[in-house]
């Protein structure tokens, strides 16, 4: 593993890299919270057949994070990832997962001609994900850390005693074993002076997530051409996610027509840590069939 920082629009970048520069690229797009530490089970085991570049995305780790939730509109995060493909020649093969994910379908709505293939781990599609949100149910319940995250104060409370309500909100009843020793430690680095850059993507989205108990009724037609996958698109799934639900995926072959569904039973949320080498047999089958 590599590591350098570049400059993008005039601001840095920090990137982990694994694997021959000749090979194909491989972008890979962490979540919250994590960043480019993300992906050190999963991208040695992909780093024979691509060279995986993995960026601490904006607010995150060491890269730029500039004040103000303004700069966190999600049109800004895609240009920041589109300018990093630019930077490795054009054209990738993308991975996204949670967050990362979104920024995976921004990319591959806004810039097709830049993306080979699309693979996503538990992360949502936005007009299904919102779909399930305004139908006021299950996945609402699930997505209420939404609205607390949204909160003024919320970075101050996540970073209170050791980080314990961070590390309550990452675990949410899921298998978090794997978050341990110099693992932690290296979590907790990355997030000084970065929570409230972090959160600002939540506070920036323009996600509308519901009460529990109520519905949103006013949602509208979504443009399906301009919200598209063109490209072959995997879709893995840990069914154990209890932050996303499957019913977050629904419909979402309208918008990905040429889509494979993998599901995993015993993975939740966080099977890039939990099962890397499932994660990455299920990639190079796709990827080779």
């Amino acid at each position: 593993m590599r590591t350098e920082t570049i400059q993008l629009g005039g601001n840095p970048f920090f990137l982990r890299r694994w694997g021959d520069p000749d090979l194909p690229p491989l972008l890979m797009l962490h979540g919250y919270p994590e960043y480019s530490g993300a992906w050190e089970d999963l991208a040695p085991l992909l780093s024979d057949r691509f060279h995986c570049i993995a960026p601490d995305q904006r607010g995150y780790g060491n890269s730029w994070a500039p004040e103000g939730v303004e700069n966190y509109a999600v049109s800004a995060l895609v240009g920041d990832m589109s300018a990093l493909i630019d930077h490795l020649g054009g054209r990738v093969t993308l991975l996204g997962h949670d967050w990362g994910a979104a920024i995976a379908y921004g990319l591959a709505f806004s810039c097709p001609e830049k993306i080979d293939r699309l693979i996503i781990l538990n992360g949502v599609h936005p007009v299904p994900y919102q779909r399930a949100l305004a139908r006021g149910g299950a996945q609402t319940d699930a997505s209420q850390y939404i609205s607390f995250l949204r909160r003024d104060d919320s970075h101050e409370i996540l970073g209170k005693n050791g980080f314990e309500k961070l590390h309550s909100l990452f675990s949410a009843k899921m298998d978090t074993s794997w978050l341990a020793g110099d693992r932690k430690a290296a979590y907790e680095d990355a997030w000084k002076d970065r929570l409230q850059t972090m959160i600002n993507w939540y506070r920036a989205s323009p996600i509308r997530v519901p009460k529990p108990g109520e519905t949103i009724d006013d949602l509208p037609d979504y443009p399906v051409d301009r919200l598209k996958v063109r490209c072959p698109h995997l879709l893995i799934w840990g069914l154990n996610d209890t932050a996303l639900l499957p019913e977050s995926t629904e419909g979402l072959e309208v918008f990905a027509p040429n889509l494979t569904r993998i599901e995993v039973p015993d993975a939740d949320h966080w099977i890039c840590h939990q099962q890397p080498d499932r994660v990455a047999k299920e990639i190079l089958t796709w990827i080779d069939g």
